[in-house]
C-alpha cells in the first residue's frame, strides 16, 4: 500500500489549506506545543487522550459553513461528555525523522494530522490516537532500498502500533465498543491490526463497531463484499450495519495504469498471504452513501485556534463539495469525485500526480460524512 511521504504531504496539505481559502499550513506550524520527552521503549506515548491536555483530537469545533455561492454561516457542532464509543486514531505517514523509524516524540506533524482528520470525531466518540514508530520516508520510497529494509521498517512501525493497543485495551478500553480510523500507512498498520485481533476472533469482532480505512487498498473477491483482505469483516453497505469497513481511495478521473492505489496487488503491504490478483479487487464504499450509488460528499479543514483571514473560525466545511461515486474501470475500482454544478469554491486537485490521485484528501473530503456514518454505526451498536 502506498504511504504518503511526510516532505511532499506537508506542502500538498498547505496548498489544501490554501484551496480552502486558509493560511495556516496544517504541517508547518500548530497551536499545540509539541512534546519533546523521550520516552522508555516499553510506554505508550498518546498523541490524543481522553482528558489530556493539551489534545490535539479535542480542539474545539466552531466551524465557517461555505455554500456551494460563497455564503457563509458559523456552527458550534455539540460535543458530548461521555460518548458510548472510543475511537482509536492511526496517523499517516507525517514523519520527516532520518532513520528507518520514527521515535515516539509527538511534534507539529503529527498533531497536525490528528487535528485535521481526527478531531472533528469527537462529536460521536473519545479519540484515542497513540505515537508509533511509523515506517518514514527512506524505507518506503527510496531508491535502492530493498524489500527486506522495507519490511523490517513497516513490522518495527506495526509492532509499536500492536503494543499501543494492547495497552489501550487492557488499562483504558473498559469494554467499551470501538472504531477504528486510519488513513495511508495508518491504514496499512489497521489491516495488520484489524486481521490479527479481530478478522478470526468473534469475541472482539463483537466489540467493533467499524473501521474507515481510507487511502488504501483492501482487496475483496470482485464483485464481493468480503474475502480477500478480511475473511469476517464486510463492506459497510448501511448506516445501521456494524462490524464492518469503511474502504476506498479517492480520484477526479479514472486512475492511470500505474496507479498507486485502487488496482489489486500494487502498493506497500506488511501481509504477506495476497500474492493473487485476479479474481480480486480493491474494495471502494462510499462514504457519502454507504448503500451504493452517488452521494455529496461533506468537506472539513482545520485552519488554526483563531481560523485565518478569511474564516475566523477553527474549522471550515464545505458541504455538498463534490458529488462522490464509486466507480471500476480497467481494472481499478476508485471513490470518483466530480463537481455537477456552479460552486465558487475552490477546487482541490491531484497535487501529487495522477497515479495519487486525491490521495492527501481522503480523509478531508469526506469528514461530514464519515462523522455522521460513523454516529450512525455506534447509534445502532448492540454487543
Amino acid at each position: 500500500m502506498p504511504l504518503l511521504p511526510g516532505l511532499r504531504r506537508r506542502a500538498a496539505v498547505g496548498a489544501l489549506l490554501l484551496l480552502l481559502g486558509a493560511t495556516v499550513a496544517a504541517c508547518s506550524g500548530s497551536t499545540t506545543t509539541p512534546t519533546t520527552q523521550t520516552p522508555t521503549a516499553s510506554s505508550t506515548v498518546w498523541l490524543c487522550r481522553p482528558g489530556a491536555v493539551p489534545d490535539p483530537c479535542a480542539v474545539p469545533l466552531i466551524v465557517t459553513r461555505v455554500e456551494a455561492d460563497g455564503t457563509t454561516s458559523v456552527v458550534t457542532p455539540h460535543v458530548p461528555a461521555d460518548p458510548p464509543a472510543d475511537c482509536f486514531y492511526v496517523y499517516p505517514t507525517v514523519s520527516t525523522e532520518s532513520g528507518d523509524n520514527a521515535d515516539l516524540r509527538i511534534q507539529p506533524a503529527e498533531t497536525n494530522a490528528a487535528e485535521q482528520q481526527a478531531a472533528p470525531f469527537s462529536q460521536v466518540c473519545r479519540v484515542w490516537a497513540p505515537m508509533y514508530r511509523q515506517a518514514t520516508l527512506g524505507p518506503l520510497l527510496s531508491a535502492g532500498v530493498g524489500t527486506a529494509t522495507r519490511l523490517r521498517a513497516l513490522q518495527t512501525a506495526y509492532d509499536s502500533l500492536s503494543s499501543a493497543f494492547e495497552d489501550y485495551l487492557a488499562h483504558d478500553n473498559h469494554g467499551r465498543p470501538i472504531v477504528f480510523i486510519g488513513h495511508s500507512q495508518g491504514t496499512v498498520m489497521l489491516i495488520r491490526l484489524l486481521r490479527q485481533h479481530f478478522d478470526a476472533e468473534p469475541s472482539m469482532r463483537s466489540r467493533m463497531v467499524s473501521a474507515v480505512l481510507a487511502g488504501g487498498n483492501v482487496e475483496v473477491p470482485t464483485g464481493k463484499d468480503v474475502g480477500g483482505t478480511f475473511a469476517s469483516l464486510p463492506a459497510c453497505t448501511s448506516p445501521a450495519q456494524t462490524g464492518c469497513v469503511i474502504a476506498y481511495s479517492t480520484f477526479d478521473q479514472p486512475p492511470p495504469a500505474d496507479s498507486l492505489f485502487g488496482r489489486p496487488g500494487t502498493g506497500v503491504s506488511i501481509e504477506t498471504d495476497q500474492t493473487r490478483t485476479a479474481d480480486l479487487q480493491v474494495l471502494c464504499t462510499n462514504p457519502a452513501a454507504l448503500s451504493g450509488g452517488p452521494g455529496p460528499a461533506d468537506a472539513f479543514a482545520y485552519l488554526g485556534a483563531s481560523g485565518n483571514g478569511t474564516y475566523p473560525t477553527p474549522f471550515v466545511e464545505f458541504p455538498a463539495d463534490y458529488q462522490a461515486q464509486c466507480m471500476s474501470q480497467g481494472g481499478a475500482t476508485w471513490l470518483n469525485v466530480s463537481r455537477t454544478g456552479p460552486d465558487v469554491r475552490p477546487q482541490v486537485r491531484a497535487t501529487l500526480g495522477a497515479a495519487w490521485g486525491l490521495h492527501l484528501y481522503d480523509i478531508n473530503l469526506f469528514t461530514g460524512n464519515l462523522v455522521q456514518d460513523v454516529g450512525a454505526e455506534i447509534a445502532a451498536y448492540r454487543p
